[in-house]
């Protein structure tokens, strides 16, 4: 028997949009591309065209259209939580770009709204669901390197300006419409990595953030960090650090390091091995694939995950699920602006 299709909207139509989500969607057999918004309607009218789709002149129209069960949420960051709320309560299932929210208040709102309403909300941390990092927390629950003592990640490339449909006029340069640089744009996905990796939430964080080099279009410097440095303390008593940089003009760095009492995990530093595991002078290696890259987009299996959830109420990576890490890089960003000192996350 022939399942009928649920039909999505994608609200926010730039680069995200354009090379995973919809691309996703329409290689899913269980879902239809049906809308499309974004505040350039122009942008919108010819990527409905291009994919049999129908272009909304406002969101509203697109939310109260019945015929849509779900939509993602591929805005600036300050908006994820009003544009998700309003999605919510119109009924649709939300799949909300990350960071999933500016505020923790907001992360919260948007969480009590999905349970009110009933709808699910996913937040696209793809990092959990790339197979070397699922066979990397397979190896550390284990205990194939014994306990782990200490989690190392870095995520660096040349910045939104130089992928972001609109260049050095992107909206994740400007404080007012990102809210956080670097920081969060990368280092969110490390952050909620580690503390998926390790089985455990983070309960300190320290952080010194820096704008090294990016200018806006008139040469002014931008108004959000280019490069972050951030330690953790775990409530376990490991240790982590993270390296996110928009600085990074040779090739892409997107590794991670887990280190154990008898031995070592490197997930993406070897360019022949997703996962190199050292044990003493024993190394095994095992391989995946590379890692996504901006100029290299493979299928992130978060529209696969999404449109499961909803379809056989498979699991999925909810907003309550991505609390913990949020609330880890709230309290990076509290310790930036106080001086790099500590803060507890609460």
């Amino acid at each position: 028997m022939n399942r009928e299709k649920i039909k999505v909207g994608v609200i926010g139509c730039g680069k995200i949009a354009q090379v995973r989500h919809i691309p996703e969607y329409m290689a899913n057999k269980d879902a239809q591309l049906y809308g499309l918004f974004d505040n350039n309607y122009e942008r919108a009218s010819h990527l409905a065209e291009q994919y049999g789709a129908k272009a909304y002149e406002t969101m509203e129209d697109l939310l109260a259209d019945p015929e849509i069960d779900a939509v993602s949420v591929c805005v600036p960051n300050f908006l994820h939580a009003d544009i998700s709320i309003k999605a919510l309560e119109a009924g649709k299932h939300v799949l909300c770009e990350k960071p999933m929210a500016v505020t923790l208040e907001d992360c919260m709102k948007m969480v009590e709204a999905s349970e009110k309403n009933n709808r699910k909300l996913m937040i696209a941390q793809n990092q959990r669901l790339l197979p070397a990092h699922l066979k990397a927390k397979e190896l550390i629950a284990s205990e194939a390197i014994g306990d782990v003592l200490e989690v190392r990640t870095v995520f660096a490339h040349s910045g939104p300006d130089n992928w972001s449909v609109d260049g050095k006029n992107s909206w994740f340069l400007d404080k007012t419409r990102s809210a956080f640089g670097a920081m969060a744009d990368l280092g969110v996905h490390k952050i909620d990595l580690i503390t998926y990796l390790t089985g455990h939430k983070i309960v300190k964080a320290c952080a010194q953030v820096r704008t090294l080099d990016k200018k806006n279009a008139d040469g002014s410097p931008i108004t959000v960090d280019d490069n972050a440095y951030c330690f953790f303390a775990f409530d376990n008593g490991i240790t982590g650090t993270l390296f996110a940089s928009w600085t990074n003009y040779g090739e892409e760095e997107n590794w991670t390091s887990i280190y154990g009492t008898k031995g070592v995990i490197h997930v993406f530093r070897d360019p022949d091995h997703a996962i190199v595991m050292e044990r003493g002078h024993e190394k095994t290696t095992f391989n995946f694939g590379a890692i996504q890259t901006n100029d290299n987009q493979t299928s992130s299996g978060v529209i696969d995950m999404f449109v499961n959830a909803i379809v056989n109420n498979g699991d999925y990576i909810s907003g309550e699920d991505v609390l913990a890490s949020m609330k880890a890089v709230f309290a990076c960003a509290k310790s930036a602006g106080d001086d790099g000192k500590g803060k507890d996350v609460k």
